[in-house]
């Protein structure tokens, strides 16, 4: 099958084949993570971006490549979670711009919008790493550049594409030593392959010989199951909407309500203490479709289509306190459609919820500056525990996340929106989000005042919260904030979910394992030993002060078994012990001198 150019239509297409892809494979990204935790996320943050890119693509259809990527990268852009969702959002957004003036792209501009992709996603980096999914990416824009001087064929251009991002995924091992030392592919990019195996599929006419899928050396071959047998999107239900929609009746339309919602486990009376997500699934499959439940030890993200709404809010009542509840009829969306001629949304503007009125100078959207309070913070917490910590310390918002919930990039304007400060702070308190805040920074800037404090931990977070001082300036708080992030040793105590050795650590599944800033160098079958272990590697002069955030798993006679050892070993260490109440980390240590 040979096509000399791709238009909205087709590329839509595309991008809906590849989010399929990553979702069917969204564990098996997750399994790639280098660190045996229970918590490895990229394969979830890449299915959770791409998937707020095809929500948006499929509310704002065009025939135009231009404007459907255009649609694409917005929603990408706000839905980011975690880096690789991030960079994945920036692979489209440089995509996008290239793509913006043209209805259809050639096989060399889709080669070049691919390499312009590659060439923003670079920029959005500080110290890009090679042998990530940025290499992959970089390696398969560039082949399709040169390929593409030779071929006028997008699907041949698209194989090459493929080809070249399978062999240069197997490469990233010899390129990262330590995915060479624990037998694994880079997980961020084995999801890009797979989104690149959904637009060729489209392509190639909708299907893909099984087993066709990269999967990591060594272990996880073995653990990799062959993709499934593909086929395409209906391209009539992307169709030009005056064709498509007009086929449909309103009343075919079965399950009319379109809901999403979060469910906070933390909160909210009668919760349950057992969370079943199949028997929800089911629960929500009895008058529903288009079911999507994300969960975690303290949300959970719900999306359904349903006849009853009502019904579904009292499910979901079972388990917690129901928030950010958002409910669309789709037959009066179809109805609209329909009298409207179906034209083409425009892109959402960044506050498209403000009133245009009160945007105008006449009308500011902002108090009176006497009004406004001179700074704001918003941190990153896992556990209401930590959650009370960093209230007490004055932050304004507190947004759940951790590695199994990032927060994504609108999730941080939203929060900046909801804060009335001349200065606001940031604390992501997680490696992995410090890049969606920043995205979330610099798409404010001009209109917000907003500073990142890459946090990487909570330890990290709470010690810059401490270090704020009213009364200086932002220079000086930014400075005295970055300071006393890089002053504290950070410490995690969870289990390991697979056996793997990491600098001559010999690591099996079930034991816990002890984590010193962003290194193993602890594990034993009990936490007590493992804990004890760790502080000894972060107790370097024996006066430090030890903090000690206890998780939803750690006991009283561990607590106090670690207590005392400290005592005895460390008597001149000042310790103090708080309740964070963190998943899956049974300890959460911070050591400062």
């Amino acid at each position: 099958m040979s096509k000399r150019s791709l238009n909205g239509t087709e590329f839509t297409a595309m991008v809906l084949a590849g989010a399929e892809q990553l979702q069917q494979h969204a564990e098996h990204v997750n399994s790639l993570n280098v660190f045996p935790v229970p918590d490895g996320d990229t394969g979830t943050n890449m299915n959770l971006t791409m998937t707020a890119g095809v929500t948006e693509l499929k509310s704002k259809y065009s025939e135009s490549i231009g404007h459907s990527a255009g649609v694409l990268s917005k929603g990408l852009l706000m839905g980011a979670r975690g880096n690789s969702g991030v960079i994945l959002s920036q692979l489209f957004r440089g995509f996008s711009r290239y793509a913006a003036p043209y209805s259809e792209l050639n096989a060399h501009q889709f080669a070049a919008a691919l390499q312009t992709g590659v060439e923003a996603a670079y920029k959005a980096v500080v110290k890009p790493v090679e042998g990530t999914i940025l290499t992959v990416a970089k390696e398969a824009a560039k082949h399709a550049v040169y390929f593409s001087r030779r071929s006028h064929d997008v699907v041949e251009v698209m194989e090459q594409v493929l080809a070249k991002a399978k062999e240069t995924l197997a490469q990233t091992p010899d390129m990262l030593p330590v995915l060479k030392q624990v037998g694994v592919v880079d997980s961020g990019g084995q999801g890009l392959v797979y989104i690149y195996e959904g637009f060729l599929q489209v392509l190639r006419g909708g299907v893909i010989s099984e087993g066709n899928t990269t999967s990591a050396p060594g272990q996880a071959v073995a653990d990799s199951a062959p993709s499934p047998a593909f086929v395409a999107p209906d391209l009539t239900a992307i169709q030009v909407p005056t064709s498509a929609q007009s086929q449909l009746s309103t009343e075919d339309i079965e399950f009319l309500y379109d809901m999403e919602f979060f469910i906070n486990r933390q909160l909210g009376e009668g919760t349950s203490a057992e969370f079943d997500e199949d028997q929800f699934r089911k629960a929500l499959a009895v008058n529903g479709d288009s079911i999507i439940v994300i969960a975690d030890d303290e949300t959970i993200k719900v999306h359904v289509h349903s006849k009853a709404p009502g019904e579904v809010l009292n499910l979901a009542l079972h388990y917690g306190e129901i928030t950010q509840i958002h409910i669309l009829n789709m037959r009066e969306q179809h109805r609209d459609l329909l009298t409207t001629g179906m034209d083409i949304a425009p892109m959402p503007e960044l506050f498209a919820d403000i009133p245009a009125e009160q945007r105008t100078p006449e009308a500011p959207a902002v108090p009176p500056a006497d009004e406004i309070a001179p700074y704001g913070f918003i941190a990153v917490s896992s556990g209401d525990g930590i959650s009370e910590i960093f209230k007490s310390l004055g932050v304004d918002v507190i947004l759940s996340g951790g590695q199994t919930m990032n927060p994504s990039t609108e999730d941080f304007v939203n929060a900046v929106a909801s804060i009335t400060a001349q200065q606001i702070y940031i604390l992501p308190n997680n490696s992995n989000i410090v890049l969606a805040a920043q995205q979330a920074r610099e798409l404010l800037e001009g209109e917000r005042n907003v500073t990142v404090i890459p946090s990487k931990t909570i330890p990290q977070g709470i010690a810059a919260a401490f270090a704020f001082q009213e009364d200086e300036g932002t220079d000086v708080n930014t400075d005295s904030m970055m300071d006393a992030i890089g002053r504290v040793q950070s410490g995690q105590v969870t289990y390991a979910v697979r056996d793997t050795t990491i600098d001559e650590l010999e690591i099996k599944a079930g034991q816990f394992i002890g984590i010193r800033n962003s290194n193993i160098v602890a594990a034993a079958p009990d936490v007590v030993t493992t804990s004890q272990e760790l502080l000894e590697k972060m107790l370097e002069s024996g006066d430090e002060i030890v903090t000690l955030l206890t998780g939803s798993d750690a006991t009283e006679e561990s607590t106090h078994a670690l207590t005392n050892w400290l005592e005895t070993q460390y008597p001149n260490a000042e310790v103090e012990v708080h309740y964070g109440g963190q998943p899956i980390y049974a300890y959460l240590f911070s050591v400062e001198s």
